[in-house]
């Protein structure tokens, strides 16, 4: 007899000020526990008793809500990352929040805005998948995935920051207006869609590559932890749920220290960014009063759990179990569970459940398969299935030995790797060897991969790197007075 009310934060930025207020409401409902979604958003089980009480103060705050649908996904970013896990890069707090400030509608299609350089906000589970240009600053890429299907487009064109809303929405009416050709249909085809598209209306300019989908490596996300000279507070909870009586005093925290923000991340935790040192006692006398656990294992942390979705939780906990147990080792992969047809969890290893009998709404003996993701990178998507089929109790070994396929992928790929540079080492030494260069004075020889380290040249240093007063060792002949020569001309000199 419960409902789940939905509260969309924008990007992932919440205001302190606003999720007290929501919290309160809350508590006047009888609600003691929230939990955070995949897609940013504040997720409040309540009691269909007091389900009333709740909206009406929601719609006195002017706080706009779903319940039991999701008819307005999200506008997930990677602004969480920004400073802590992401640095060196254009995009920073105020162009993010220049580009989610613009969005004065609320998309009906789910929407990403991501970061080229992390890998802790997923780039590709959107349909309007905005990722920004490694090269040209303040523009995006933008890579479409058609509603309810699997199907991928990147386009070829980069759009300017301050049009991203705008041309969202523009192709967000394109696809509603048009489901046949665009929702749930693997026909759904890019160049039809762009088609479509009115692009004078827009600075665009072509994109010179297609865009690169950054390796995963996910950040340990919880802690407190130092940056710059500030500190930065991640909170996990295994089951998901929050305190609401921790959350108000974390937001009276925050306005008390003149901290204007904190976030939620895709990964159902909250991130509190630029603590200052004096502070940081308050932060942890908190985490002590109500004694949340910290430093919980890697390998629990990267998994991804659909919303809602109490038997994923409990497999998650069965598989985190097992791999303790074992030892397993889980760096730079990333776990989803899959109970349903059409949620979204980002993933290196995908453990999804069937029915083996589903039958007019009869569903017994469900098995598990396992998808690996190409490359292993969620980001990917596209991918194998490792194995099918898998009852409950050859579950954690599966899973297992799915994980070492991904360590002697891991492992070829170094290998590959420092090969490549081997054989451009070669092929550099092999083409020092090719010419060297002589005086023409006293036919002292210049090698350009020896150097002359008595003369503070290091190994290594081309001829044309040398400085124009650069001298002979020998006779000081100036640098004009050398020649190019064969390596095989002088050996048989």
């Amino acid at each position: 007899m419960h409902q789940t009310i939905i509260i969309n934060f924008l990007g992932g930025i919440i205001s302190p000020g606003n999720l007290y207020n929501i919290l309160v409401a809350a508590t006047k409902a009888g609600v003691r526990f929230v939990r955070f979604g995949l897609r940013q958003q504040l997720l409040v089980d309540i009691s269909t008793y007091n389900i009333a009480i709740f909206t009406a103060e929601l719609n006195k705050l002017d706080i706009p809500f779903e319940i039991d649908t999701n008819n307005f996904p999200n506008v997930i970013s990677s602004y969480p990352a920004e400073e802590i896990f992401t640095t060196k890069t254009w995009l920073t707090e105020g162009v993010y929040k220049d580009v989610l400030g613009d969005f004065d509608f609320k998309p009906s299609v789910k929407v990403n805005i991501c970061d080229s350089e992390q890998s802790f906000t997923p780039m590709l589970t959107g349909n309007i998948n905005w990722i920004a240009s490694s090269k040209a600053e303040h523009y995006w890429h933008l890579i479409i995935r058609f509603p309810k299907t699997n199907v991928i487009f990147e386009w070829n064109q980069l759009c300017y920051t301050n049009h991203i809303a705008k041309l969202t929405k523009a192709l967000q009416t394109i696809l509603i207006t048009n489901p046949t050709l665009f929702i749930d249909t693997e026909s759904a085809n890019g160049e039809t869609l762009f088609a479509l598209l009115n692009q004078e209306n827009f600075i665009l300019k072509p994109a010179e590559d297609k865009v690169s989908l950054s390796s995963f490596s996910l950040p340990y996300y919880e802690g407190l932890n130092r940056y710059h000279n500030k500190y930065w507070l991640g909170i996990y909870r295994r089951d998901e749920l929050f305190s609401i009586a921790f959350l108000k005093k974390l937001c009276q925290l925050c306005l008390a220290t003149k901290l204007g923000q904190l976030c939620c991340t895709s990964w159902k935790t909250i991130i509190v960014k630029g603590i200052e040192e004096h502070d940081k006692h308050l932060w942890n006398t908190l985490l002590e009063e109500f004694k949340l656990n910290m430093r919980h294992a890697a390998n629990e942390l990267n998994f991804q759990v659909e919303d809602n979705c109490l038997e994923g939780l409990e497999l998650k906990n069965f598989l985190v179990k097992h791999l303790s147990i074992d030892d397993t080792r889980t760096f730079g992969i990333c776990f989803g569970i899959k109970t349903r047809k059409k949620s979204e969890v980002f993933s290196s290893i995908l453990i999804q459940r069937k029915y083996l009998i589903n039958l007019l709404g009869l569903k017994l003996f469900p098995v598990y398969d396992i998808l690996c993701a190409k490359n292993f990178n969620p980001n990917e998507r596209t991918g194998e299935v490792f194995s099918r089929n898998n009852p409950s109790f050859i579950l954690p070994e599966q899973v297992r030995r799915s994980i070492l396929k991904f360590h002697d992928y891991r492992l070829n790929a170094i290998k590959n790797d420092l090969q490549k540079h081997h054989f451009h080492a070669e092929e550099i030494l092999e083409n020092d060897k090719d010419f060297l260069y002589q005086c023409n004075n006293c036919f002292t020889v210049y090698n350009p991969a020896i150097g002359e380290v008595e003369n503070n040249i290091n190994p290594g240093t081309a001829f044309a790197d040398l400085p124009e007063s650069y001298l002979c060792a020998l006779c000081e002949g100036e640098k004009k007075h050398f020649s190019e020569i064969s390596h095989s001309i002088l050996q048989n000199l």
